[in-house]
């Protein structure tokens, strides 16, 4: 990560073939925030083998995360391989601070009273 002006920049290792989403749509999933620690809704862009993101209200950035959410419906990040697969960006954030964190569900034939 690094910080450009009011932009995070995000380079990612293992790649492969470089960052797609389906059918070339836009990116979305990012969420960025100011040294106060409230996340918006970020504009991402993929600029070669980066990830560019910011917002409008955030003026200097320091925090970005991806599908952070118990339930990240709306994430479409993806590496390109040789053969042509798009291999899904796994949900990743760039801070440590304390909060909620958000873990996948796990459920049991108990939890669901049967």
């Amino acid at each position: 990560m690094k910080v450009e002006g009011n932009k995070i920049r995000l380079s990612f290792d293992s790649i492969d073939q470089g960052l797609t989403t389906p059918n070339n749509a836009p990116l979305a999933g990012f969420d960025i925030a100011g040294a106060d620690h409230k996340f918006v809704h970020g504009t991402a862009v993929i600029d070669g083998n980066d990830v560019v993101v910011s917002a409008d209200s955030i003026a200097a950035p320091v925090a970005v995360r991806y599908a952070w959410a118990n339930n990240p419906i709306i994430s479409n990040l993806n590496a390109k391989t040789r053969t042509g697969e798009l291999l899904p960006a796994s949900p990743f954030r760039t801070d440590q601070w304390p909060g909620k964190t958000y873990q996948k569900a796990r459920m049991t034939i108990e939890d669901m009273g049967t």
